[in-house]
């Protein structure tokens, strides 16, 4: 198996409000991808964004397993939330399983939590689109624009950049067939409409190992121009 070249890597989001340590899962290093999360709940930028709920997705193609270590974490699935402490072991999210994590909001003024810290990792797919390093880099970067930045979130740019990770944005539960139009509408819009309207998915100045990101990129005749090798930002 060649070498990750993230392996040991640092990725900051937020100013420095969250931090993933890309490592070698513990017991499963089969995994596409493990990393270590640690959210700073008294950071600024956390705090400006705790009320504000990350949006509700799905992955067609891979399980997706969170394991907390210190802290809480809340995790919605299927429209219920549970929050998650280190004595509830690993969580498995299955495919097509609308769902979201954050950290929880709690009026206690006498809670003094000041960090949550989970292993977030992902089963292996022969999917090039899927969850990696790859696309939670570049997502970690656009939201940096937007929260830091104060940059409008650009819906098409979401959808290209979710579709390129094997996520899709998920419709209201009570739609028939909610995840195939989900699917549907993130691969048409996200990657055929936004690749002809100039919206890539992956970023050179954002990303570590842009070979990989071309490969990817360029199995997509919409997004195939955006593979430039030669580009060094």
């Amino acid at each position: 198996m060649a070498q990750d070249p993230y392996l040991g890597r640092v990725i900051t989001a937020f100013e420095g409000g969250i931090t993933t340590r890309v490592i070698t899962h513990p017991s499963h290093p089969d995994r596409v991808f493990a990393y270590d999360v640690t959210f700073l709940l008294q950071h600024p930028r956390v705090i400006a964004v705790a009320s504000q709920k990350p949006p509700l997705h799905f992955h067609p193609h891979q399980e997706e397993y969170i394991q907390v270590l210190e802290g809480r974490l809340a995790v919605e699935v299927e429209g219920k939330e549970r929050v998650l402490t280190s004595e509830d072991g690993e969580m498995t999210i299955f495919p097509w399983t609308n769902h979201r994590l954050y950290s929880p909001v709690t009026n206690d003024k006498e809670d003094d939590l000041k960090v949550t810290r989970f292993l977030l990792s992902a089963e292996s797919t022969p999917e090039l689109f899927r969850l990696d390093t790859v696309f939670f880099q570049n997502w970690y970067a656009y939201q940096d624009q937007i929260v830091v930045k104060g940059e409008k979130i650009d819906l098409i740019q979401v959808m290209s950049m979710f579709d390129a990770g094997g996520c899709y944005l998920s419709l209201p539960r009570w739609i028939p067939f909610s995840t195939t139009i989900a699917q549907a509408l993130g691969i048409v819009v996200g990657r055929w409409i936004g690749g002809i309207l100039g919206y890539q998915p992956f970023h050179r100045k954002w990303t570590t190992d842009w070979e990989f990101a071309c490969r990817k990129m360029e199995t997509s005749i919409f997004q195939r121009r955006f593979a430039d090798r030669s580009k060094t930002e």
